[in-house]
Parts: structure tokens; C-alpha cells; sequence
């Protein structure tokens, strides 16, 4: 590198962000991810070896993915390129891939090729990576926040070690925190009250990046006044509203959904109304949402509570009628009704073993007794001979056969002794010991 280069190199590097001031230069100072990189864990022991391996990191934005591919390159004195999955074509993979041969053959050099984003790679544009990551020609560190098991090809995916990362905690954002006043790169000189730095912290999500931006700002926003001291109100004016993670069409868009359903099922309504909001701030289309409590009211509520579904239908069409943001109220009355519903699955469980049985071939043609007699020549066909009429008895109820005649006997509904529905099971055991009697 020569003068010139230097000195742009250092100008940069004063004027960049302080995330990027304060990126690690040993895989000790990395913040958080103990899981991977304490002694003795996997991606430190590759660390340690010196050998590169071809990895897929995969965690939300601020966790280290770039600073740990970095030092990965130079732990293994390998020769660093990235390419961004966002803007990169398969030309330009082909291009570094026939640079890294290169190197090999007039220096033994290893490349390590990261690929930023690497789920918005398509099909066809991961597999032009596959031969030569199975050759060795370069080693692949691609960074992903999306779960590597749906937008990763799988060939790709089984010549490469899988690492999550996790959202940095309060410990290992408080210590970013008091490393960035203390370090030169950062911004020395400045101090920080507990306020300040909880709000920083909790504001954060989790995120490095996120953290170091707000904490920057605060600080040129104290400085703006003569101050050197970082207070609440700085820090409530650099970060005005908390980073929330949520993808309406990625990972985080199925797991939200997920614990959004558990949370109703698990009768939590709390719960349930944190993910509902966290659905609706994000900005997730509010009739998928109302959907599924639809589906939800008849799949985990069922009988126990018959009041639920029509419930969710109202909440459902209340939506459409009134619209957001006022609809909130209307889907926040719904899920507390499903979250605190007695809950069964039976009518659930009974129609998926029906469909069973009928996709198995079992079942046969309807019996005569059971078949349509309104019209005209039916009863020459025997149409309705036999049939009793349930009204014509006590109580509305008559024993009779009205599975086909090749069926064995079969029980789909077991209802619960929950709710409602407790009132169904007595009153199926009151008819089913009448016929036995």
C-alpha cells in the first residue's frame, strides 16, 4: 500500500461510523456469542486450528457476522473479498472464483469469499458457488438473518458448518458501551449517566450497530452543548423509538406468527396481545393476521367455547368495516377472548382422521335408508326405506346406522371434558349407553 492509499485508508477510517471504528481486531473483543467463541466452542476451535472452513452465519443484523468473517480470513492468512447477495451476479462470482484460482496457483493464497445477505442469492446463483466450494478453490462465509434451511439450496447448505447467531444481551451491550468511551477509535472524553445507557441499551434490540449509531449521536448531541456528559434526554432524542425485528416476508415473519398462535393456545393473553401489537407496529397485513385467529377459534378452541369462532368472524369483518388503526381494538377484544377460551382440539383432530380414512379408500355407497327420496320414482329404487325420522322420537334422537354399511364402526369426535364441549360428551355417553341397553 502506498502513501496515497494510506492516507484515503485512514481519512475513512477517521470519518466511518463508530461501529465500524470500533470493529474487533481479535476474536476475544467480539461482543456477545459466547456460545460459539468461548474456549473450548466450535467456531473458536476453527479459530484456533488456522484451517478455513466454508460456514454459513446466521443471526439478526449488529451480531458480529462481518467481524467474525473478517478475522476468520486473517486467522487463516486468507485473502479477503465480499460481495453483497444484493447487488453481485453470477459473473461476478465467477470472476473471484477465477481470481482465488489464481492466487493458489502463483501463491498458495486462500481466499475467503463472503457473501453478505446470501439468501437473496437465487437457485441458480448459489449453485454457480457449489464446485468450487467442494474443490477448496475459495472458502464461503455467507451472512444470512433469515433461516439458512429455507433460502439456502441444501447442496450449498451440506458443504458448508452451520452457526447461529443470538442478539446481544444488556451485559454485552453495557460493556460496547464503556469500550467505545475508553477506546481512541471511539469517543474518549465522554461519559455516561445509567439512565442514559439503560435506554441506549433497551432501545438497541439487541443490535451492535444500533447501539454504537444511538450512543455516536447522543454523544454529538450532548457536544452540541459544551457537554461531555451523555444524559437521558440525549439519548431519548438519538434513538426515539426501539428497533423491533420483524420481516413481513422472512424468519422473523413465521416465528412472530408462531409465538403469536402458541401464546393464544397457551391461554397467555399478555402474551398473545405483545405479539399481536409487535404483528401490527411492523406493519403485517392485519387480515392474515385475523385469519389466523379465524382458523385458530376452530382449531385449538373448538366446542369447549362455540362462541369463539363467530367471535373471530365478527373481529374479521369488523376489520374490513372499520379499518386500522381502529380495527386494533376489535382484533385486541378477539385475542384475548381465544387467549382465555377453554380449549379443545377434538373437532380438529376428527375431521383430519376422517379425511384420513376417505383418502385410504375406506367407506362405501351411501345405504338406501340414507339417500335422497324427494324425487319423483326415488321409493321405486328403495330410496328412504327404513330411514326414522330423529323428531319422531324422544328427545330428537333415534339409534340408527348412518355410516356406509362396509365401514366398521368409527368414534372421529372425542370431545373433552372442557367447556362446552363437556356438556357434548355427556350427552354422546347419555346416547351411546341407550344403544347399548
Amino acid at each position: 500500500m502506498d502513501l496515497f492509499e494510506s492516507s484515503i485508508e485512514e481519512t475513512l477510517k477517521q470519518s466511518a461510523p463508530l461501529a465500524a471504528r470500533l470493529r474487533p481486531a481479535d476474536i476475544d473483543d467480539v461482543a456477545g456469542q459466547s456460545h460459539l467463541l468461548a474456549e473450548g466452542m466450535p467456531l473458536r476451535a476453527l479459530f484456533d486450528s488456522g484451517l478455513p472452513a466454508s460456514l454459513i452465519l446466521w443471526g439478526p443484523p449488529g451480531t458480529g457476522k462481518t467481524t467474525i468473517a473478517r478475522l476468520l480470513a486473517e486467522a487463516a492468512s486468507a485473502r479477503w473479498v465480499q460481495l453483497s447477495a444484493v447487488s453481485a451476479t453470477v459473473a461476478d462470482v465467477r470472476s473471484e472464483i477465477a481470481s482465488a484460482r489464481q492466487r493458489i496457483g502463483e501463491g498458495g493464497i486462500r481466499t475467503l469469499l463472503f457473501l453478505d445477505e446470501i439468501h437473496r442469492f437465487n437457485r441458480a446463483q448459489q449453485d454457480s458457488l457449489l464446485q468450487a466450494v467442494e474443490d477448496g478453490v475459495l472458502v464461503l462465509v455467507g451472512a444470512t438473518t433469515e433461516n439458512p434451511y429455507f433460502e439456502v439450496n441444501a447442496p450449498l447448505l451440506s458443504r458448508s458448518l452451520l452457526f447461529r447467531l443470538e442478539a446481544l444481551d444488556d451485559s454485552d451491550l453495557r460493556q460496547l458501551i464503556d469500550r467505545a468511551l475508553a477506546d481512541s477509535n471511539g469517543i474518549p472524553g465522554f461519559e455516561i449517566d445509567n439512565e442514559a445507557a439503560s435506554h441506549i441499551v433497551g432501545m438497541s434490540g439487541g443490535d451492535a450497530r444500533h447501539l454504537l449509531n444511538a450512543l455516536e449521536w447522543a454523544a454529538l448531541i450532548a457536544g452540541r452543548g459544551g457537554k461531555k456528559l451523555i444524559k437521558l434526554e440525549h439519548a431519548e432524542a438519538a434513538s426515539q423509538s426501539r428497533l423491533v425485528r420483524y420481516d413481513r416476508s422472512g424468519d422473523q415473519h413465521y416465528d412472530v406468527v408462531s409465538a403469536f398462535i402458541k401464546s393464544m393456545r397457551g391461554s397467555d393473553a399478555d402474551a398473545a396481545l405483545h405479539w399481536l401489537a409487535r404483528m401490527l407496529d411492523a406493519g403485517e397485513d392485519p387480515k392474515f393476521i385475523a385469519r389466523r385467529m379465524v382458523i385458530f377459534a376452530s382449531e385449538d378452541v373448538g366446542n369447549a367455547d362455540p362462541g369463539a369462532l363467530p367471535l373471530a368472524v365478527a373481529a374479521a369483518h369488523a376489520l374490513d368495516y372499520v379499518g386500522l388503526p381502529e380495527a386494533r381494538i376489535n382484533l385486541g377484544q378477539a385475542v384475548t377472548y381465544l387467549a382465555q377460551a377453554p380449549k379443545s382440539n377434538a373437532s380438529y383432530v376428527a375431521i383430519d382422521e376422517a379425511l384420513a380414512d376417505v383418502r385410504r379408500g375406506e367407506g362405501g355407497p351411501v345405504p338406501p335408508h340414507l339417500r335422497d327420496s324427494s324425487y319423483a320414482g326415488a321409493a321405486k329404487l328403495g330410496h328412504g326405506q327404513g330411514y326414522r325420522y330423529p323428531h319422531d322420537y324422544d328427545g330428537g334422537f333415534v339409534d340408527q346406522d348412518y355410516l356406509p354399511v362396509e365401514m366398521d364402526p368409527k368414534t372421529y369426535y372425542r370431545p373433552k371434558a372442557i367447556g362446552y364441549e363437556a356438556e357434548i360428551a355427556e350427552r354422546i355417553k347419555s346416547r351411546r349407553s341407550g344403544r347399548s341397553e
